[in-house]
């Protein structure tokens, strides 16, 4: 009878152990790891394969610190956001992505451009080393009603500053997309 028993319950769903928690916890559920992944793929306008690579984590802050202060007006039912800085494979680009956690739904943000966006974040050592809020050139807004919105903040590597009339680089702005889209669809999938 215990073997039968045994046997029974072991094909009985448990909800502890395996299951997936819930998306509006997925941000302090997940090792950081598996929010900011070492490695993101992408491609080029062109279509050529492109990876990001993590150069850092910052601590997770209030939003009006972590966001530039319109985009923490855009979202005024932000709990905290989380920060991590990307460069490409070529250590061209530097992109900070910014996760929002919202405590309600996900009001409409602008997006394209240079957007209200998260504050850039700098880890020395390396290519994001001089990036700031002068160096940030374009951005990109990723959400969908849910409980996080994911900006981006883009420049160069080099340091660069923003110039209004120099236009955007197409493959900045499309590793801005890329990556906001890549870590929001993580998050809420």
């Amino acid at each position: 009878m215990f073997l039968l028993s045994v046997a029974l319950l072991s094909l009985l769903p448990f909800p502890w152990g395996s299951a997936e928690p819930a998306v509006s916890e997925r941000w302090h559920a997940w090792p950081v790891t598996r929010v900011f992944p070492a490695a993101l793929a992408g491609a080029s306008p062109s279509g050529a394969r492109v990876t990001y690579l993590l150069a850092g984590v910052a601590p997770e802050a209030p939003c009006r610190v972590a966001l530039q202060p319109a985009a923490a007006a855009m979202l005024p039912r932000c709990l905290t956001a989380l920060r991590a800085t990307y460069t490409d494979s070529t250590q061209t680009f530097v992109v900070t992505v910014g996760v929002a956690v919202l405590d309600g739904p996900t009001p409409p943000v602008r997006a394209g451009g240079r957007p209200p966006t998260v504050r850039p974040v700098a880890f020395p050592g390396g290519p994001a080393e001089r990036f700031g809020e002068a160096q940030y050139v374009t951005g990109a807004v990723a959400a969908s009603g849910g409980p996080y919105t994911v900006l981006t903040a883009a420049g160069y590597a080099d340091g660069r500053p923003y110039q209004r009339e120099g236009g955007t680089e197409p493959r900045l702005g499309a590793a801005a997309t890329q990556l906001a889209q890549a870590l929001h669809k993580a998050l809420t999938r």
